[in-house]
C-alpha cells in the first residue's frame, strides 16, 4: 500500500483514501467487551442530529475526542469510542414537513403512520451522511457499536425509564403553563427557549373601580392583548399607594369582567406603577400567583397563537393583529394612559426562532429536584470533574434552581409516550372522554406500560388509545451513556465501559444534556456517567463573531479538508484549543499547518536519501562514544517533548501538546538537528554516521507516534515508510504488487517518559552553541549580509570551561553560521567596522569591513529608524483618539493595534542593529 519511495510532494487526498479503509478492515478501532486485565477508556460521542452535516463545532469536538481516543489506544487501554446519531425530533420533523410542503401536502393529510414512515425513509437516505463525514475527519470510532436514539434497543430502554420514573412518582401529568411554539405546535422546556433582547413598549392601562368608574388603578404591560385573560390586579401589601384598594373590585376594560385587587409580596413595587395585571393562563409568575390566590385561568389563545372564543370580539385575530386591535379599542375607551419604549428579553423557539407563548396545557413532567441533588453531590465530591473547573459553577447554578422538566412534545417524530387512555377515563388532552366516568365511580387513570396494554386494568375496556405526544429529544439523549452499552440488560459492555472516562462537549449543552445525563445515570446505574467533563470553547470567525449563514462568515470544514488536507485542519483545531478561550479561526492558519505537513514529509524524504539502500538495526545501539553532542541534545529534547505532550493530553491542554510538537519538529529537529548532522552523514561506514542515523530514525519514529493522534493520516504513511528503513516488511511483494502492511501506527505503543528530563551539561552546551549561532545569524540578517557570503566571527569569554567547549565544538558554529573562520579571544573587541552582540555572557563580533558598505548601512538604518518612529507616532495618535476607537469597526482598531506592536518590534531591531555596529 505504501509507495517504495516517497513522492516529492505530500498529497493528502491520496493518503487519506488509502489508510482509513485499511484501519476499518483491520478493526483497529474495535473494543473488547471482556475485561481482559487492561484498563478501559470509554467515551460516547455527543450524537449529531441525523439532519446534520459536519460543521465547525462538530469538527472541533470530534477532533479533540479522537486525539484522546487514539492516545489511550496507543497507551494500551481497552479503548471504546461509541458513535451514534440523534433522531432530533423537532428538527427532523421540520425538514420532512418542508419537503411535503414543496409537494403540496402536509403531515395531517398523510396521517401519522405514513408520516413516520416518510421520516424513516428520509433518514435512510440522509441520516448516514454525517457518519461518512466523521470518517472523512479520521474519527477512530468503534463503528460496530453505532447506535441511533430510536433504534429498538434504545426505544426499549426509554420506555423502561419512563415506567420506572412514573411508578416512583417522578414522572407525572399536570396542567401547567408551558413554553409553546405556535409554529412547531409543541411545548418546549425552559432551556429550549432562546431569549433575545428586543425593543418593545410598555403600555399603561387604566382599570376602573366597579363602585367608582372615575377612579381606578393603572397597570403596565408589554403584552396588552393578554389583558383579555386577566383575572386580578396585584399590588404589594406594603405599598401605601394601594392600601385602601386591596379587596375591592375592578372592571376589566373591553371585556367587562369584574376582577379583584389582591395583595402579594412577590409584586415589585419599583416596576411601572407598582400594580400588575394578573393573567394566570399566560404568564408563569401570574400562574403561580393565581394558584396561591385561587384565581381562574382563562386561556385566550389557540395553538396557533390566535385569539380564541374567550377573547370575544377579537376572536380569530392573530396575536399581533389582536395587539393592535386591543390597543385601538382601549384608546377609544380612554383606558390607554401612556406608551413608552422598553427594552426586554423575548423568548424564541430554539429551532424555528418563532416567539414563544406561555400557554396553559396538559403535559408530562419529570420532577427533577430529587434527581438534581445527587448530581450536585457527585460533582462536589469529585466523582465527576469539569475541565476547566469554572464550569462547575454553571452546573451548580442551574441544578440548584432547577424546575420540573416538561418532557412531552406535540409532534409525531420521536419516542411516543408509553401511556394509554381508557374511554371511561381522562383523555390525552385532559378532557373526559365520551362524557363518561369510570365504572368504579371515578375516572380511569392513564395506563403507563412498557408494552401496549390489551385492556384497561380498571374497567376492562379494550378501546384504548395511546398518547399522541412524543418525548423531548433530550430525554433519550440523557440515557445515552448507559443505554448505548445495552441497558436495561446487564451486558458485558456495560460492565466494562460504564462509567465512561470523559465527555467532550460544548458549554451550550451543559443544561440540555450534561446535567440530565448526570441525574439519570446516577438514578439508573448508581454511578456517574463519566468521570471527567471537558468543556471546549466555541469556534468563531477571525473577528471573534459566531459563525452563521446569515453573516456569511461560515468556514466549511469539508472545504478546508479538501483544500489543505485533514491532518492540517485537525492540527489547527488542536493548536487553537486553549482552555477557557474561544477559537478565532483563520483559513491562513490552516494553510500554515499544511506547511507543517510538508515539513514532516520533507524530513522523511531527507532520511530516505541518507539511508539509501542501507538498513538500520534498530535493536542494536551504536557505541556510546560515537554519539555527537547534537545527537545527545536531540535525544534529551525528544524525551522532554514526550513528557510535556503526555501530561498536556492528560490535562486536556490540547493546544500545549500541539504547539510543543510543532516547535520540536520544525525548529529543534529540522532547523537544528538535521542541519547539525548533515556533515557527518556522508561519512560512509563511520561510527558517527551510524549514531546519527540511529538517532534520526528513533527520534523521528517516536515523534510520528506522538503526532499520530493529531495527524493520523500522514503519520501512518511516514511511519510505514520508516519501517522499511530499518529492514521491516517490504511494501511490495515478489511480483511488484503493493503489499498490505502487517502493523499500524494506530496500535503502536505510545512513547514514554517516566519523569521530566533534566538538562545535563551536554544539553546546556548545545543550547549555548545555538545561541551563539543565532547571534551571528541575527547580525547577518540585520545588516543584510548576502546569504552566500562567508564571514568571520570572534567570540570573547573569560569562562575557561566555555572556551574549551566552544573550541572542541566550533565545527557546528562554522557550519551552521556559514563562517570561513571562527576565533576565541579573551580581550575586549574594539575594532571599527564590527557588529557586536552579547549572548549568554559571551561577546560575539562579526567584522563587516569589506563585506558591506558601512556608510550606506548606517544611512539605511537611520532612514529605517526614522520611518518606523514616524509610523509609531501616527498609530499612537490614532489609537489615542477615543472617537476613532469607539466608532471604527472592531477589526479595524484591532488591525491598527497589531500594526503598532509589529512596528515597535521592528524599531527595536533596527535600533539594536545600529547600537551593535561599531
Amino acid at each position: 500500500m505504501t509507495p517504495t519511495t516517497l513522492p516529492k510532494g505530500y498529497e493528502p487526498q491520496e493518503t487519506e483514501a488509502r489508510w482509513y479503509p485499511f484501519w476499518l478492515k483491520r478493526r483497529y478501532f474495535h473494543a473488547d467487551d471482556k475485561n481482559d486485565g487492561r484498563k478501559s477508556f470509554s467515551i460516547v460521542i455527543p450524537p449529531p442530529n441525523v439532519t446534520g452535516s459536519l460543521h465547525m463545532g462538530h469538527a472541533f469536538n470530534m477532533t479533540l475526542q479522537d486525539i484522546l481516543t487514539r492516545t489511550r489506544r496507543m497507551q494500551g487501554y481497552n479503548t471504546c469510542w461509541l458513535p451514534g446519531t440523534d433522531h432530533a425530533g423537532i428538527a427532523t420533523q421540520n425538514v420532512v414537513e418542508k419537503q411535503l410542503a414543496q409537494e403540496g401536502r402536509d403531515r395531517h393529510a398523510l396521517g401519522r403512520e405514513a408520516f413516520v414512515q416518510r421520516v424513516l425513509e428520509w433518514k435512510k437516505i440522509y441520516g448516514e451522511r454525517i457518519v461518512h463525514q466523521l470518517q472523512r475527519l479520521g474519527a477512530s470510532c468503534d463503528w460496530d457499536r453505532q447506535r441511533f436514539t430510536m433504534d429498538d434497543g434504545l426505544s426499549r430502554a426509554v420506555r423502561e425509564v419512563f415506567v420506572h420514573l412514573h411508578q416512583e412518582g417522578l414522572i407525572y401529568r399536570d396542567t401547567y403553563l408551558v413554553n409553546w411554539c405556535p409554529r412547531c405546535h409543541t411545548a418546549l422546556s425552559d432551556i429550549e427557549v432562546d431569549h433575545e433582547e428586543m425593543s418593545g413598549h410598555l403600555w399603561h392601562l387604566r382599570y376602573p373601580l366597579v363602585d367608582n368608574l372615575h377612579e381606578g388603578i393603572v397597570v403596565v404591560t408589554t403584552r396588552p392583548e393578554t389583558m383579555l385573560g386577566d383575572t386580578a390586579v396585584a399590588v404589594h401589601p406594603d405599598d401605601e399607594r394601594y392600601q385602601g384598594l386591596v379587596g375591592k373590585s375592578l372592571q376589566l376594560p373591553l371585556v367587562g369582567r369584574t376582577i379583584p385587587v389582591i395583595a402579594d409580596h412577590r409584586v415589585d413595587r419599583t416596576f411601572g406603577t407598582g400594580a400588575v395585571k394578573v393573567t394566570p393562563a399566560h404568564d408563569l409568575n401570574d400562574f403561580h400567583l393565581g394558584s396561591d390566590h385561587h384565581l381562574e385561568r382563562i386561556n385566550i389563545f389557540t395553538p396557533d397563537a390566535a385569539i380564541n372564543e374567550a377573547g370575544g370580539r377579537f376572536a380569530g385575530l392573530d396575536r399581533y393583529a389582536a395587539r393592535t386591535a386591543v390597543l385601538e379599542a382601549l384608546e377609544q375607551e380612554g383606558a390607554l394612559v401612556q406608551t413608552e419604549l422598553h427594552q426586554h428579553a423575548v423568548g424564541h423557539c430554539y429551532r424555528c426562532k418563532t416567539v414563544v407563548e406561555p400557554y396553559l396545557s396538559l403535559q408530562w413532567f419529570v420532577k427533577t429536584a430529587p434527581l438534581a441533588e445527587r448530581a450536585i453531590q457527585a460533582v462536589r465530591q469529585g466523582k465527576t470533574r469539569f475541565f476547566p473547573r469554572q464550569w462547575e459553577r454553571t452546573f451548580f447554578d442551574w441544578l440548584e434552581r432547577i424546575q420540573p422538566w416538561c418532557i412531552s412534545r406535540q409532534i409525531w417524530w420521536g419516542h411516543r409516550i408509553p401511556a394509554w387512555y381508557c374511554p371511561n377515563g381522562t383523555a390525552a388532552n385532559g378532557a373526559k372522554q365520551d362524557g363518561g366516568e369510570a365504572i368504579t365511580g371515578g375516572r380511569c387513570p392513564p395506563i403507563v406500560s412498557r408494552d401496549a396494554p390489551k385492556s384497561c386494568p380498571t374497567c376492562g375496556s379494550t378501546a384504548l388509545t395511546q398518547d399522541d405526544d412524543v418525548l423531548d429529544t433530550w430525554f433519550s439523549s440523557a440515557l445515552w451513556p448507559f443505554t448505548t452499552f445495552g441497558w436495561p440488560d446487564q451486558t458485558m459492555a456495560l460492565k466494562t465501559f460504564y462509567p465512561t472516562t470523559v465527555l467532550v462537549t460544548g458549554f451550550d449543552i451543559i443544561f440540555f444534556w450534561v446535567a440530565r445525563m448526570m441525574m439519570l445515570g446516577l438514578r439508573f446505574m448508581g454511578d456517574v456517567p463519566f468521570h471527567h467533563v471537558y468543556i471546549h470553547a466555541l469556534v468563531r470567525d477571525p473577528l471573534g463573531q459566531k459563525m452563521s449563514k446569515s453573516k456569511g462568515n461560515v468556514i466549511d470544514p469539508l472545504e478546508m479538508m479538501d483544500r489543505y488536507g485533514t491532518d492540517a485542519f485537525r492540527f489547527t483545531l488542536a493548536a487553537m484549543a486553549a482552555q477557557g478561550r474561544d477559537v478565532k479561526l483563520h483559513e491562513e492558519q490552516i494553510g500554515g499547518y499544511r506547511n507543517f505537513c510538508n515539513k514532516l514529509w520533507n524530513a522523511a524524504r531527507f532520511m530516505d536519501m541518507q539511508f539509501g539502500a542501507e538498513r538500520l538495526d534498530r535493536d542494536h545501539s551504536p557505541d556510546k562514544a560515537d554519539y555527537s553532542l547534537a545527537d545527545r541534545w536531540i535525544q534529551y529534547q525528544y524525551q522532554r517533548v514526550v513528557y510535556i505532550v503526555t501530561r498536556a493530553i492528560d490535562a486536556y491542554e490540547f493546544d500545549v501538546a500541539a504547539r510543543t510538537l510543532y516547535q520540536f519538529v520544525w525548529h529543534e529537529f529540522c532547523d537544528w538537528y538535521l542541519e547539525a548532522v548533515k556533515p557527518v552523514l556522508p561519512q560512509t561506514g563511520s561510527g558517527e554516521r551510524r549514531a546519527a542515523l540511529h538517532t534520526l530514525w528513533h527520534t523521528f519514529e517516536g515523534t510520528l507516534r506522538l503526532l499520530h493522534p493529531f495527524m493520523p493520516f500522514i503519520t501512518e504513511e511516514l511511519w510505514q515508510h520508516l519501517q522499511r528503513l530499518c529492514g521491516g516488511e517490504a511494501s511490495v511483494d515478489a511480483e511488484g504488487e503493493a503489499r498490505e502492511p502487517k502493523r499500524s501506527i494506530v496500535v503502536a505503543p505510545w512513547p514514554t517518559a517516566a519523569k521530566r528530563p533534566v538538562a545535563n551539561r551536554d544539553v546546556k552546551a548545545f543550547d549555548l552553541l545555538r545561541n551563539v549561532i543565532s547571534g551571528i545569524r541575527m547580525i547577518r540578517s540585520q545588516h543584510q549580509v548576502a546569504p552566500a557570503a562567508r564571514v568571520t566571527a570572534i567570540l570573547r569569554t573569560e569562562d575557561t570551561v566555555v572556551q574549551k567547549m566552544l573550541g572542541v565544538q566550533s565545527h557546528y558554529i562554522r557550519s551552521l553560521a556559514k563562517l570561513d573562520r571562527f576565533e576565541l579571544r579573551i580581550t575586549r573587541l574594539r575594532e571599527p567596522g564590527t557588529a557586536v552582540t552579547v549572548v549568554d555572557h559571551c561577546e560575539v563580533a562579526v567584522p563587516l569591513a569589506g563585506v558591506i558598505d558601512f556608510a550606506a548601512e548606517q544611512e539605511r538604518l537611520s532612514r529605517a529608524i526614522a520611518k518606523a518612529a514616524g509610523a509609531i507616532e501616527t498609530l499612537e495618535k490614532k489609537l489615542a483618539n477615543a472617537h476613532f476607537v469607539e466608532r471604527a469597526p472592531e477589526e479595524v482598531v484591532e488591525a491598527d493595534r497589531q500594526r503598532l506592536a509589529q512596528t515597535e518590534a521592528e524599531l527595536h531591531k533596527l535600533q539594536d542593529a545600529a547600537t551593535h555596529l561599531l
